[in-house]
This record gives C-alpha cells, structure tokens and sequence, in this order.
C-alpha cells in the first residue's frame, strides 16, 4: 500500500468520525481538531495541486495577456460556443458531453486589455477527488484570476455542485482571507491573541497543533464565525478567487425556470448573443484591473494605445516599480489628470491609489 492510499484511508475515517460525532456545544471542541485534522490530510494528499498546479498533476499552460479566466462547468453548457464568440479561439463545438479534452485559451481584448480565457474540460461532481479531469482541471483554476462557472437552464442546480467542488479543493470563490497572521518564534509553544472572543484559547491551540503548528503567535483581527473559516486562515493552501456565473440557454427558458436563477447569476444565450457584453464588463470588474496611461511630459497627451495594467488597489509608487525599478530614484513628483483628479495636473504622494483611465507624469 503506497503513501496516497494510506492517506485516503486516513481521511475516510476522519470523514466517517465527523459525521458520527453529534454536533453540539459539547462536541465542538471535538469537532474543530477532527475537520483540522481532516484539512492537513487533504493538503497531504493533493500536495502539489493546492500550490497553484504543478508537480506532474495539471495542464501546461502558458499564460500570456493581462489576466487569465478559466471558464468551469458542467460538460456541454456551452464553454465552447462562448469561448468562439468573445475571443480568438477555434474550440471544437459538439451537443455531446466531454467535447473539450484539452484545454483551449482564446485572447479577449476589452478596454484596451488582454485577457487570456482558457476553455477547460467539463468539471463534473466528484472532480475534487480526482474524477473525470479533476486535479488536472482544479490546477489550471488556482493559477488563474478569474474563475466563470456555467450551467445551462435545465441544470441550474449544478452552480451550487461545481461550487461545492471547488469549495473542496481549497478553493475560495467571491471570498476574503480572513484576517489571522501567525508569527512564528524559536519558543514560548503556540500563543494566542483573540480580542473578539472568537474561539477559546483552548481550542485555538489544539486545532493549530494538529495542523503542525508548534511555537507561533496566532492573532486573530476580526471575528472568525466558523471552525472552517479558522483553518482557513491558519492554512496556506487556500486560493481566494473573483467567480462570474453564469446559466446559458436562456433561449431555451420557460417563465417559472426564470424565478429559479439567483440575482447574481448572468443569463445568457450565447447563440443569440444575449449577454455577451453584459459578460466582458462582469470579467473587467471582477478582475479589479484599471488602466494607466503614461505622459513623457506635463504638456504632451498620453499614451493611450498601450495603457498600463495593473490592480485598482495598487498606489503610483507600485506604477513606478512596474516601470522601472530605477526610475523611483530618478523622480519625486507625481502629477495625474482624469475623473479623481482635483483638477488637471494635480500633484500627489506615490502612496495615491490608481483609478481607471488615470494620466500619470512622474518628474523632478
């Protein structure tokens, strides 16, 4: 019996003694090491898969563009057709399940940015346990930005199957960490800070000590309102992802199967090029990108054909070392013009955030 086996064994009958454990005030404590437990087996056990792909287990992708999208769902949903509509890709279309063995990318071109959409094989229940392409799938997900989930009217249900598969493959969808740091040090075994009375000290340590923690300070900065959300801060392993869905076939649609889709869900018929655009922008703001145009003087126009790409979060003193590393030594003005732009010309701190279509010029 080799290390996999072993480990799949293991994980059984941790499964089976959370299931048969009643879950009470009592047990809780119990139940927070078990799923602990359970969360360190199955990193163990997928090993490369949730660091991001690699290690023999995934496609072999390479990425170009701004961002990558991968789009995830049931087989025959229409992945294929969407991926020949918006992008520059030639995926094979057939009415029959499993069309797409391989994974085909496509470049979408929106607002001046390029963004790589990769067509994967169906993901069907059980993938993350390695059924049908499962961890193969799974590790072109966690190396991309942007994750689209689609299902076709008559499966509607299947948004919440596919979810729940991701979810178990460590696999955060619309989600932020939560706010836990852990400092590790050479002694004083584990410590923790919890002003919001989260979880007892107690079960705390317990539940890092089984996930391999020996000496560390673990301080937890905002309420953690579940054991899951805990081990999700303590792992490493957890990809948090921006996630589009998506239900097709909307031409196919009877009155009462509209009241059936959520409001987050995007409806579309791809075949009637209902949605498309509606499609394009949900992936613009999903990625959180923005556009820097660079002027080579105060008084010049921008360059507005090769706009900048980077994340709204990031600040001009970021723009600055994606240009250069040397340049942040060569300037110490910064002046912007656009929609958050007191006025024209404005000059700012490297510390001010980018906006959509800012003009920057960094002088002396």
């Amino acid at each position: 019996m080799n290390k996999e086996e072993i480990i799949k064994i293991q994980i059984s009958r941790v499964e089976k003694e959370i299931r048969d454990t009643p879950y009470d005030k009592s047990s809780e404590h119990h139940h927070g090491v078990l799923k602990a437990k359970l969360a360190k087996l199955k990193d163990e056990l997928e090993g490369p898969m949730n660091k991001g792909g690699g290690g023999g287990v995934g496609y072999a992708i390479k990425h170009s563009g701004d961002a990558s999208v991968v789009l995830v769902g049931l087989p025959s949903v229409g992945k294929s057709t969407l991926l020949n509509k918006v992008t520059n890709a030639e995926s094979k279309v057939g009415n029959y399940d499993f069309t797409t063995l391989g994974v085909v990318p496509g470049m979408m071109e929106y607002k001046g940015v390029k963004i790589q959409i990769l067509d994967l094989p169906g993901i069907i229940e059980g993938a993350s346990g390695n059924k049908g392409f499962g961890r193969k799938v799974i590790s072109v997900i966690r190396a991309s930005d942007l994750v689209v989930l689609m299902t076709d009217i008559q499966r509607i249900e299947w948004l919440d199957v596919v979810g729940k598969e991701l979810y178990n493959a460590g696999i955060r969808l619309n989600d932020n960490p939560p706010k836990i740091t852990v400092h590790k040090t050479h002694k004083g075994a584990i410590q923790v800070v919890d002003p919001y009375g989260s979880f007892s000290k107690e079960e705390i340590t317990d539940i890092a000590g089984e996930l391999g923690f020996g000496n560390a300070i673990i301080q937890l900065s905002e309420t953690i309102e579940s054991v899951d959300r805990l081990i999700d801060g303590l792992v490493k392993t957890r990809k948090y992802m921006p996630a589009v869905e998506i239900v097709t076939k909307m031409d196919l649609v009877k009155n009462n199967d509209i009241k059936k889709i959520p409001d987050r869900v995007l409806k579309m018929s791809v075949d009637k090029n209902v949605g498309i655009e509606e499609f394009k922008e949900k992936i613009w703001q999903g990625l959180g990108l923005v556009r820097v145009y660079l002027k080579k003087d105060r008084i010049s126009e921008a360059d507005k054909k090769e706009p900048l790409i980077i994340k709204k979060t990031a600040n001009l003193d970021q723009v600055l070392k994606r240009i250069s590393n040397q340049m942040r030594d060569d300037v110490n003005k910064a002046y912007i013009w656009g929609k958050n732009a007191r006025f024209p010309g404005q000059e700012v701190s490297f510390k001010f955030e980018v906006f959509d279509e800012m003009e920057v010029f960094f002088g002396r």
